[in-house]
């Protein structure tokens, strides 16, 4: 199976949009190479502008060319564009509704080596907490450019979460990417799993598992975080009377948090979360670290069980 990062594959549609849309500008804050932004700046040096390690006034010089008439895409890590810029974020884009589109990479454990202070599981929470900010999280190299044309197609601040890891191309290439849309990629009626970015493989391995346990269950990927599909939601929570939120992110405030809210609002389940249970990753290897914090398909799989009984027990 084909594995491509997602910064791999934003940096690639990064060129494509260049060429097809002047008004394209992008950001980078000294990381071009390991945002792979640098395809970019090679093309088109005359539209790419390094900031340095000043993540702030990135998202200060994005919102001056936002307010100019350009379409920025502001990159650098995860944990530097939602932590350190938060405040930018909020006043300089989100409150006055500037057309500047945050991507940001590194995203999550699966940094690895470089460790808790790099790992950003907190960055979906903040910028869903954002008024005007629209959150996507895609799953896939197929996903992340047709998320990332979506994005620059869409007027309004974005946030994408982007990752450092090769994952496994799942969706076809014709998969059409609707922003706000969740899909349904398996249907089940015993459960369902919403899942997205790194976890959105996972759940769909975990399906195959408890198929054979008869346990019939849905995978839904909802690659929008915000706005949220509520009613593709709660129209699979009635149908399969179960569910379990999957994301490589805190379980407070991120997809799981969105999931629940829907459900309590219109359509109150059994639900299980999987995620990061309130802690900080640690260093070690992306897939030992998954291991470690339950971000496995078993460890979906052992959630839909323990969510498919209390369904069942009443």
């Amino acid at each position: 199976m084909t594995k491509i990062a997602t910064r791999t594959a934003y940096g690639q549609t990064l060129v494509k949009l260049g060429e097809e849309n002047p008004n394209i500008v992008v950001l980078d804050a000294d990381l071009s190479k390991s945002t792979k932004t640098a395809d970019f700046a090679k093309k088109f040096p005359e539209r790419f502008f390094n900031a340095g390690i000043a993540e702030a006034n990135l998202m200060g010089m994005s919102a001056g060319l936002a307010a100019a008439g350009k379409i920025p895409f502001a990159s650098t890590f995860a944990v530097f564009a939602t932590g350190r810029a938060f405040e930018q974020v909020r006043n300089s884009i989100a409150y006055p509704k500037l057309n500047v589109k945050v991507a940001a990479t590194h995203a999550g454990i699966t940094v690895g080596e470089d460790g808790g202070s790099h790992q950003s599981v907190e960055d979906v929470s903040l910028m869903r907490s954002l008024p005007n900010m629209t959150v996507i999280v895609p799953a896939d190299a197929v996903e992340t450019d047709k998320a990332v044309r979506a994005a620059a197609e869409h007027q309004g601040p974005v946030y994408i979460r982007l990752g450092r890891l090769d994952l496994p191309v799942i969706l076809p290439e014709d998969y059409e990417f609707k922003l706000g849309k969740a899909v349904v990629l398996r249907e089940g009626w015993d459960a369902a799993v919403f899942a997205n970015g790194t976890m959105l493989a996972l759940a769909l391995e975990a399906a195959e598992e408890l198929a054979r346990e008869g346990v019939e269950t849905a995978v839904i990927n909802v690659s929008t975080v915000k706005p949220l599909d509520t009613a593709t939601v709660a129209e699979v929570a009635r149908q399969a009377g179960a569910v379990v939120s999957a994301e490589e992110h805190s379980i407070i405030g991120g997809l799981g948090s969105a999931i629940a809210e829907a459900l309590v609002e219109n359509c109150p389940v059994p639900m299980e979360r999987v995620g990061l249970m309130d802690t900080f990753g640690e260093s070690g290897s992306p897939w030992e670290l998954m291991e470690k914090y339950g971000l496995t398909a078993a460890g979906i799989a052992a959630a839909v069980r323990r969510v498919h009984r209390r369904k069942t027990n009443g």
